[in-house]
């Protein structure tokens, strides 16, 4: 084999290898356990064919570049793909200084649960909304929240749930 089809080679298998072990870090953080152990084997399986195809031989430029550039594009690559899969739960929280009550509104008609607080803030009164969601539906919300009050701010949090309760939806 050449060195740059190697290389190439290489470049493919870090690819997979550094995408699988973002998305199984992910999976950890979220507490799934026996698909984080399995996404570990398959993990495993590709890290050591890719380090034995860089070190068969002495190292060339083509290898190297192959092995530390799939590491890259294998972060980019997984970060992607724990956004599609979209696993785990977010909690959205919305302040909204002048249109609290057409948030909650929105939110409330898409069948989004949410907890609303009346709440004093630096420049007077806002209300703040509280909503625990699916990941899958962040962009969702995100497009609600915004065309009820493109002036609120909103941030977004990772969170596990500790017990079940509701989400609605």
């Amino acid at each position: 084999m050449t060195p740059f089809l190697a290389g190439l080679l290489i470049f493919a298998m870090r690819v997979i290898d550094t995408s699988l072990d973002t998305v199984r870090t992910l999976y950890i953080m979220r507490g799934r356990k026996l698909l984080a152990g399995s996404i570990g084997v398959a993990e495993a399986a590709v890290f050591i064919i890719a380090v034995s195809a860089a070190l068969q031989g002495p190292l060339n430029f083509w290898t190297v570049v192959g092995y530390a550039a799939g590491f890259g594009a294998g972060t980019v690559v997984g970060m992607y793909a724990e956004e599609y899969l979209g696993v785990g739960f977010v909690t959205f929280r919305v302040y909204s200084p002048a249109n609290g009550p057409a948030v909650v509104q929105a939110l409330r008609a898409a069948g989004y649960a949410l907890t609303e607080f009346a709440a004093q803030g630096q420049r007077g009164s806002v209300t703040m909304v509280s909503a625990a969601i699916a990941r899958k539906d962040a962009l969702a919300v995100q497009a609600i929240v915004e065309q009820a009050d493109p002036q609120a701010f909103v941030t977004v949090t990772e969170v596990r749930p500790w017990r079940p309760g509701s989400l609605q939806r």
